[in-house]
């Protein structure tokens, strides 16, 4: 699985003009499916992030964790993470998992998330959402598992 995590104050996802899913300071995850991904990849992905030490500690440094500070996750499936530049100027995204095995995978990583304590919030799986937010820092980490 790969993605795409950036620190925040605060994200939201709207579709349709109503937001969906909201959060303060925590992590906004964009996440993709990769072709051959498998339920346990996106469990290792989950630990990974939960545990990642991206927060300041009381002395500015980054050594605090999701979980040590309690935050929250706005996770977005975003499939666009596959894509393939190198080759003209359409990128390609057949490294993607599929639609179904996609959905699923997405879901079970929300799930996941959830099952370490993490409060989570999420987009709509495959719908035009438009996502806002205040990156703080900013921090941005790309992941792939």
């Amino acid at each position: 699985m790969r993605a795409l995590i950036q620190r925040v104050t605060d994200a939201s996802v709207t579709v349709d003009g109503e937001v969906i899913g909201e959060i303060g300071q925590g992590l906004l995850i964009l996440i993709c499916a990769m072709e051959g991904d498998d339920a346990a990849k996106g469990q290792a992905l989950a630990a990974k992030i939960s545990k990642l030490r991206i927060f300041k500690d009381d002395a500015g440094k980054m050594n605090r964790s999701l979980l040590d500070i309690g935050g929250s996750a706005l996770v977005v499936s975003q499939f666009t993470l596959a894509a393939d530049t190198s080759r003209g100027n359409r990128p390609g995204f057949s490294a993607a998992a599929g639609p179904d095995a996609g959905r699923a995978l997405y879901e079970s990583f929300v799930a996941d998330l959830g099952s370490l304590g993490i409060t989570t919030a999420t987009g709509s799986f495959g719908a035009d959402m438009a996502v806002s937010l205040t990156n703080d820092g900013p921090v941005t980490i790309w992941m792939d598992v």
